[in-house]
Order: structure tokens, then sequence, then C-alpha cells
């Protein structure tokens, strides 16, 4: 790693192990920040979006937590588990699809061969694009601090822009995870982004969903963001579907009722109001097809992944 800016940290360690990375956090009491990949926090510290602090606690470094296994009916990710390493994963393509798709438009190669699914969490942006999918699946991660180790649910962490659950000066996000979709279940992601791709997301979306035999609609998550503070997870278009035999006419409902319980963003840089809204009723219809299809045929080709 190049030298970092002035005032920016004075020590940079690479812990072997949770206890280690815990017990760094400690000694400095407040002075310290965990760091993943660093594709965001170096960024911003170097933009001066961050104050200084004595000393950087690498956590992608950790033993065993630089792979994804499957454990008690969880597929399991450490926090050194890269974007790349999601998006060629056999388990998560067939069994956690938008996962994957949301992973692989994340920045360009260089970025997904270093950025951490887990750096994406804690950094706690509203449109992290890992973060819609894991919120679509119905994630949960695991802390680890002073006092033992927590899981709480993806959606939990979040308190506003940038600001996490996770005392991201005391504490390590050290595992993610998410039940694998099972039979009739299926799972699609789709972003909006200017040509270039390498910025944040127009908007993101992602849904998770369980059919019965006669194609009624059993259980479903649909994630979307930047559409506020925080990811969202759009309950009120939930409650439309379930319940009710899929089809185009009750996808087109789902949209506009979750356009009715969002604040959009507008912005001349990016999107209007206008455009943002016209992508939600395109996309979102189109995502919960895609779902729906990979749950009747059990076949998963994710879209962008390169498979």
């Amino acid at each position: 790693m190049t030298s970092p800016p002035t005032n920016c940290w004075q020590n940079y360690y690479t812990p072997e192990t949770v206890a280690e990375a815990v017990a760094l956090l400690q000694r400095y009491d407040g002075q310290a920040r965990v760091i993943g990949g660093g594709t965001d926090l170096v960024v911003e510290i170097r933009r001066g979006l961050h104050r200084p602090v004595t000393a950087m606690v690498d956590a992608s470094r950790i033993a065993g937590l630089d792979a994804i296994t499957e454990e008690n009916g969880y597929i399991m990710m450490g926090c050194g588990v890269t974007h790349s390493q999601i998006v060629r994963n056999a388990q998560i393509i067939d069994r956690g699809t938008c996962l994957a798709e949301s992973c692989s438009v994340i920045g360009g190669p260089q970025v997904r061969n270093v950025g951490t699914l887990a750096g994406n969490v804690a950094h706690a942006l509203p449109a992290g694009d890992g973060t819609i999918g894991l919120l679509a699946l119905g994630g949960e991660i695991e802390v680890a601090g002073i006092d033992g180790t927590r899981w709480m649910a993806v959606e939990d962490s979040f308190r506003g822009p940038g600001k996490s659950r996770i005392d991201r000066h005391r504490e390590v996000l050290t595992r993610l995870r998410f039940r694998p979709t099972g039979m009739r279940e299926g799972s699609a992601h789709h972003r909006v982004m200017r040509p270039q791709g390498l910025c944040l997301p127009i908007i993101s979306m992602a849904v998770r969903l369980q059919l019965d035999d006669g194609n009624t609609i059993t259980e479903t998550r649909i994630s979307m963001g930047p559409v506020g503070p925080v990811p969202y997870l759009a309950k009120p278009a939930i409650e439309v579907l379930v319940g009710n035999t899929a089809s185009d006419e009750l996808f087109s409902k789902a949209a506009d009722v979750a356009l009715s319980s969002v604040s959009l963003r507008a912005s001349k840089y990016r999107a209007s109001h206008e455009y943002r809204a016209q992508m939600v009723r395109t996309f979102l219809p189109a995502i919960l097809a895609r779902a729906v299809a990979r749950a009747t045929t059990a076949k998963a080709v994710p879209k962008g992944t390169g498979s």
C-alpha cells in the first residue's frame, strides 16, 4: 500500500485472529479504525471525510475468514471475502444469485479483486450494491467485540448514510451469512447506472421469492437503494406480492406500491426523480419475473458476472 497522506494514520496492523484484532482496537481506545479492502475508506480519508486515526486494523487477513463455506444451513462468508470471490462462487451463483449479480457491478475488476462485502456492509452507504443483494437474501452479520460475538440482521445494522450500528473503532464485522435458496425459490438483481459504470447506482434493486406449486408467491423480499438514508426493504410491496399468483400485472402493481413508499433522490448530475421512478417501474417487474423463472426452472445464469 502506498504511504498515507500526513495525519491519516501512523500504524497499520494485519492481525491473524479476531481476538488480536479486537485487542488492538481496545488498546487504541477509539483511535483505531477497522479496514477491509479499503476501496471506499481510503478514498474518503484522502478526501478529508473522516477524522484522522492513529492506527488501521486490517481485518481482511484474519486466518479462516477469507473463504466461502456452507455451515448449519447457511452460506457463510468471512470478512476477507472479496466481491470477485463471490461472483465466481458456484454456491452463490446457484443459491444466492442476486448477490453474485450485485457484487459483479461494483467498480471495476481491480476494485472487485480487493474490495470486500463486509466492507460494503460496514460502510453503510444507502446504495451499496453488495448490501442490496445481501439484504434481499435476508442476510445476517456477525460482529465481534470485547464482550464476545453477536449476530444481527443486516437491515438492523444501518443508522443513516455512512452510519453503522457496528462500532468500527472497537468492533469487527467478522462473518456474513444467508440461507441459500431452495426448491421453488429464486433471486435476481438489477442496477441502473451511468454509462461508465464506475460510480454509485442511479437505482439498485434485488428480490428473493418463493413459489408454491400453483405459482402463488409464499415468501419474498425486495431491497432497494438509494431511496432513503439506509438500504430499503420494501415491505409495502412485499405485502402486495405474498399470497398472490405471480403475473406481470401483479409485479407492476408491486412497483407502484414500492414507489409510493419511498423518497427518490433528484440530482442534475446523475438522475431526476422522474427518471429514477421510471427505472423502478421498468426493472422491478423485470427482476421479479427473472426470479420467478429461476424458481420454476431451478436454473440460474447470473447477468453481468461473465457466467
